[in-house]
């Protein structure tokens, strides 16, 4: 078997081609030097440390390439999925088209497709069940072929049959179920927190929201004209949207009182909760804790930040990240956790006090045909749980609610 490494190891000196001797013959794989001949070098020993006995074929030139497949799918869905649905996409292109480019999609099978995962798996960096979205992704992109009469059906028929990948698998990882964070916890590390960060916690575990749609809000996105007492979210897109379409999410009183600060002044495309806000913020806090001005230096510096208009899933968690350290510093002890276990903690919270069918409601149904058949008695569940809904972390609001 040939030496496993990215460059191809011998020049046949007569023909000019890179070659390898595997089982007593010679393969070749294309002009050496060229890059067609490294990536088929490449593709030659991923085939073979999947399977040795996987037969050797070249990909045939008049055919659709796996490659421009690819291509053309995403740019189909360019304008049809959600940001981070086309980035997951994309990355199981890149193990697919890495390997077999530019190979015929004709030619495409369930061992090429098991070579592919085998690879995605080797990375360590996906765990089982992306590993199992991403050869899904992979899947689709063939069935779009078939759907676009770019790829025989019978390709597509058959890598079908590709189970996924059981739990415990050799080589694969699964990481630990996300746990609820406690009441407390966040509590403790409100304070600590830039405001509009402690407003987007707040109102991300009252409604249960994704950190995405928290972050992502835009002043447009709010409806306040309906006149039933609730404000209604509708986010530009989720996970669902394909099947369901737009998903308003009621906002009652106590949302309500923590967003309305950061509406005020702002154009219908900026965001509710900005780390330009959060900046604004701490400058006027350091202001206020200053005993001597600014110097027109200062001054300067802080007209020069250049900080974006939204947060993302790694802005917002490092500015939980930096709230925690912040209160471990000031003799605090409050344990890790991120914006994404706060869904976790709704879910647990509603289920606790009003039953399981108002947690899914609220939340969405992880089944498309479910989330479709119950969306509308679900918009009607989270109306009554917003309007009966209380900030736990606003003790002015509970002891208005005591007295």
């Amino acid at each position: 078997m040939p030496k496993l490494k990215n460059q191809c190891p011998k020049n046949c000196r007569d023909r000019n081609q890179a070659f390898s001797w595997y089982n007593g013959e010679r393969i070749y794989h294309g002009v050496w030097g060229t890059p067609e001949a490294v990536k088929n070098y490449r593709r030659f020993i991923a085939a073979l440390e999947e399977s040795p006995s996987l037969p050797l074929r070249v990909g045939r030139e008049n055919d659709v390439l796996i490659s421009e497949l690819a291509a053309g799918f995403l740019h189909s869905i360019e304008s049809q999925m959600d940001t981070s649905h086309i980035t997951h996409f994309k990355l199981a292109v890149g193990y697919l088209v890495d390997i077999y480019g530019d190979m015929s999609a004709e030619e495409f099978s369930p061992k090429k497709l098991k070579v592919c995962r085998s690879q995605m798996v080797k990375t360590g960096k996906l765990c089982r069940r992306m590993v199992n979205d991403y050869t899904g992704r992979i899947k689709r992109i063939f069935a779009w072929g078939v759907e676009e009469e770019l790829v025989p059906p019978n390709v597509y028929d058959a890598i079908r049959v590709v189970k996924i990948l059981p739990k415990g698998s050799h080589g694969t990882f699964d990481h630990p179920e996300r746990q609820e964070v406690p009441d407390d916890v966040v509590a403790a590390t409100l304070p600590f927190l830039a405001p509009v960060v402690a407003a987007m916690v707040q109102v991300q575990w009252m409604t249960g929201m994704r950190p995405s749609e928290v972050f992502k809000m835009r002043v447009s996105d709010i409806d306040r004209s309906r006149k039933n007492g609730l404000w209604y979210y509708i986010p530009e897109s989720h996970k669902t949207e394909e099947h369901i379409g737009k998903k308003p999410i009621p906002l009652g009183k106590p949302e309500q009182r923590l967003i309305e600060p950061y509406l005020r002044g702002k154009n219908p495309t900026e965001a509710v909760f900005s780390p330009r806000t959060a900046v604004q913020e701490r400058a006027a806090q350091a202001r206020a804790r200053r005993k001597s001005p600014l110097t027109p230096s200062q001054l300067a510096r802080v007209k020069r930040q250049n900080v974006g208009e939204f947060y993302d899933k790694d802005s917002y968690r490092r500015a939980v990240e930096y709230g925690i350290k912040k209160g471990n510093r000031h003799g605090q002890t409050i344990p890790r956790w991120t914006p994404y276990l706060l869904r976790n903690s709704a879910a647990t919270a509603i289920e606790l006090e009003h039953g399981l069918d108002e947690a899914q409601a609220q939340l969405g149904h992880t089944s498309a045909d479910m989330t479709k058949r119950y969306s509308a008695a679900q918009l009607k569940q989270r109306e009554k749980l917003a309007r009966e809904r209380k900030n736990p972390f606003d003790k002015s609001e509970n002891n208005d609610t005591a007295t």
